[in-house]
C-alpha cells in the first residue's frame, strides 16, 4: 500500500528558512491574507500540491499562457467527445434553443 504524504497531518519537526525582500513578503502576505491564509499556509499548500502532481503545480515556461490554452482546449474537446458518445438515442439530444431557455444566454 502506497503511503500518501499530507502536509496537513504530517508532524512538523523540520524548519525551513529563506531570505526574501521585505516589500515582496508584505505584498504576498496581504494577498494570502485576502484568501484567509498565512504565508506559511500558502507555502504548505504549494508543497502539498507539488506532492499531489509530483512536480511544480504550475507551468514554468516562456509560453505558459499558450500551453495552458492548448491543454484547456484538449480537455474541452475530450469532454465534448465524451458527451457525444454518451448520446444513445436521437431523443437524448437537447436543442440549442432548449439549452438557452434552460440556462440563459449572455449574447
Amino acid at each position: 500500500m502506497e503511503r500518501t504524504l499530507s502536509v496537513a497531518t504530517a508532524p512538523r519537526t523540520a524548519t525551513f528558512q529563506m531570505r526574501i525582500n521585505p516589500e515582496i513578503k508584505e505584498h504576498v502576505e496581504n494577498i494570502f491574507a485576502n484568501c484567509g491564509m498565512s504565508l506559511t499556509d500558502a507555502i504548505n499548500a504549494f508543497l502539498q500540491q507539488s506532492i499531489n502532481v509530483e512536480g511544480l503545480p504550475f507551468l514554468v515556461t516562456q509560453n505558459s499562457k499558450e500551453v495552458l490554452r492548448e491543454q484547456a482546449v484538449i480537455r474541452l474537446m475530450a469532454e465534448l467527445r465524451k458527451g457525444q458518445k454518451s448520446v444513445r438515442y436521437e431523443a437524448d439530444w437537447i436543442s440549442e434553443e432548449d439549452m438557452l431557455a434552460e440556462f440563459g444566454s449572455d449574447r
